[in-house]
């Protein structure tokens, strides 16, 4: 159950992201480029996208088991590091180069967006350089 709550879960999402036009580089980008043809429409939905994860995790604290009966594991951290910092610029950057950030990205590759094969296919490399940096940080 818990499997198929995940896919139709991931289906709405890819949905949402196609409807919306986060899964279009090009609208990105000029949601993105405040200093030329602005196109205030994806700050919209990502004011909707706000609002109803604020409602989910205010439901979440209140739990201990998700509806489907998981074991519910809400972040944990509040501080704000270096680390969290940096990757969060990283991110930008690399969502204002491309205009995919990874949940559009896998979406536009499943549309069949030739860019967005060269977008993940770097995302996985990235992922991939993380985890050989960060397993010794792990693993003393």
């Amino acid at each position: 159950m818990l499997a198929l709550a995940s896919l139709l879960a991931g289906l709405v999402f890819g949905l949402g992201l196609i409807l919306s036009g986060m899964a279009d580089p090009g609208k990105v980008l000029g949601f993105l480029d405040l200093a030329g043809a602005w196109d205030p429409s994806l700050a919209f939905v990502m004011a909707g996208a706000i609002v109803v994860g604020m409602v989910a995790f205010m439901v979440a604290r209140r739990r201990t088991l998700s509806f489907l009966g998981a074991e519910m594991r809400l972040p944990g951290a509040r501080h704000i590091d270096r680390r969290l910092v940096l990757g969060s610029m990283l991110f930008g950057v690399g969502w204002g180069v491309a205009g995919f950030c990874p949940g559009p990205g896998l979406v536009a590759l499943g549309m069949g967006e030739g860019k967005a094969l060269v977008f993940v296919a770097a995302m996985l490399a990235g992922m991939g350089v993380f985890e050989l940096l960060e397993r010794p940080r792990r693993f003393p």
